[in-house]
C-alpha cells in the first residue's frame, strides 16, 4: 500500500539580511489545516533532507503512529558549496547575516503564514552534515527564545572532504591558502565550544546530539583521516557539565549515515 503524503511548496523569499532571494521548500503534511497549530522543523541542507532523507515521508510515518505533533518542515537548500560555506562556516562572509535571517526574517515569516505555536520550543533547527549542525547550534545559542530545540548531526567539524566531494579543494587552497585549510577544523571546534561555555541559560534549549560511531577515521583525499567522534564526545561532556537539556546518542555508521537517522531523531521526546 502506497503512503499518502502532503505537498511541498517552493517559495522564493527575499532576505534583507542576506540581500538575496532565498528558496524555501515548505512541506505541508497530509490533512494540513490552518485551524491546527504545528511544530516547525527548519532544516539546513534542506533539499538533501527531502531527496536523501525523505523527510516528508518520515513525518507522515511518525504521525500515523502519533509519535510526533503535527509538523511542518521548512527546508533551506544551499545554492552550491561556496554558498554553503559562506553561510554555515563561523565568521564567514555571510554567516552572521544568515543567522539574522533565520531569527529575524524566517521565523516571523513562518509564524505569519502558517499555524505555528509562535514559541521557541515549537521550532526545531536541524542541520545535516557537520556545518549544518554547527550553524543550527550557533543560531540557537544566539536566539534561544526563538529556537528552543536543536538537532545536531556530527556538528563542529569542517573537513576537507566537504570541499573534496564537490571538486573544490584546489580552488579553496588557492584562494585561502594551505594554512587556512589546515586550521579550519580546530577553528570551528573552538568557536562552537566557546559559545557553549559562555551561554547564560542552558535550560532554555533542548538539544538532540547524534554521531556515527564509525566517524573516528573519516578519510580525506590527501590520505589522512579526521576524527568526528572525539570532538563530539568532548562537546557532549561540556553540554552535560553545563546542565544543558541534551539527548546524546551514537549510531552505528559512518559519515554517510545522517539522513537515515532522521526518523529516530524526530521521534525523540
Amino acid at each position: 500500500m502506497s503512503q499518502t503524503i502532503g505537498r511541498i511548496e517552493e517559495i522564493s523569499f527575499y532576505s534583507a539580511s542576506l540581500q538575496e532571494d532565498v528558496t524555501l521548500l515548505v512541506y505541508l503534511p497530509v490533512n494540513y489545516t490552518p485551524l491546527q497549530k504545528h511544530t516547525v522543523v527548519i532544516a539546513q541542507d534542506g533539499r538533501d533532507y527531502f531527496q536523501l532523507g525523505k523527510a516528508h515521508r518520515v513525518i507522515e510515518s511518525l504521525r500515523e503512529t502519533e509519535e510526533i505533533d503535527r509538523t511542518i518542515i521548512v527546508g533551506i537548500p544551499y545554492k552550491n558549496v561556496h554558498d554553503r560555506k559562506e553561510k554555515y562556516f563561523p565568521n564567514e562572509v555571510k554567516n552572521a547575516a544568515y543567522i539574522r535571517f533565520l531569527a529575524h526574517e524566517l521565523a516571523p515569516y513562518i509564524d505569519e503564514n502558517y499555524p505555528t505555536y509562535q514559541m521557541g520550543k515549537g521550532r526545531v533547527l536541524i542541520g545535516g552534515d557537520s556545518l549544518g549542525g554547527t550553524v543550527s547550534f550557533m543560531t540557537a545559542l544566539m536566539y534561544p527564545h526563538t529556537f528552543g530545540k536543536v538537532v545536531m548531526q556530527s556538528p563542529c567539524n569542517f573537513l576537507k572532504e566537504d570541499l573534496d566531494e564537490h571538486g573544490e579543494i584546489e580552488r579553496f587552497r588557492m584562494v585561502y591558502g594551505e594554512q587556512m585549510l589546515k586550521d579550519f577544523q580546530g577553528f570551528v571546534d573552538e568557536t562552537v565550544m566557546n559559545l557553549a561555555k559562555e551561554f547564560k541559560d542552558p535550560q532554555a534549549l533542548e538539544l538532540y546530539h547524534v554521531i556515527g560511531t564509525e566517524e573516528t577515521a573519516v578519510k580525506r583525499t590527501d590520505g589522512q583521516v579526521s576524527d568526528f567522534v572525539g570532538p563530539n564526545r568532548e562537546l557532549n561532556t561540556l553540554l552535560t557539565d553545563r546542565n544543558f537539556i541534551t539527548h546524546y546518542e551514537e549510531f552505528e555508521g559512518n559519515h554517510t549515515w545522517k539522513y537515515k537517522a532522521f526518523s529516530h531523531i524526530l521521534s525523540m521526546k
